[in-house]
């Protein structure tokens, strides 16, 4: 399986995507947790102090918002397509 990171993610991580082969059929909560054991940097850019997700941070499977699925209980089998966008922030003041 592999997921492609955008945005900031890439520079945390050193590179555009990660490859998680063992883990076909989990979920986006078991795939968060084996990227932050491996890249600790991730977590200020997809979560709150709190733990919980950015509500500007998204998670894509097949183009579709995981939100819109079952949240990070979502399964992912090794053919879907995961994106993984930070929270981002700025805009007009």
């Amino acid at each position: 399986m592999e997921i492609k990171l955008h945005a900031t993610l890439r520079d945390a991580v050193g590179k555009k995507c990660v490859r998680l082969d063992k883990f076909s059929n989990a979920t986006i909560e078991q795939i968060l947790q084996e990227l932050i054991s491996r890249y600790p940097a991730i977590v200020p850019k997809l979560f709150r102090d709190n733990g919980e997700l950015h509500a500007g941070a998204h998670i894509l499977i097949n183009g579709r918002d995981m939100r819109y699925l079952n949240g990070l209980e979502t399964r992912i089998s090794a053919e879907d397509e995961v994106r993984i966008f930070p929270a981002v922030g700025g805009g007009c003041s």
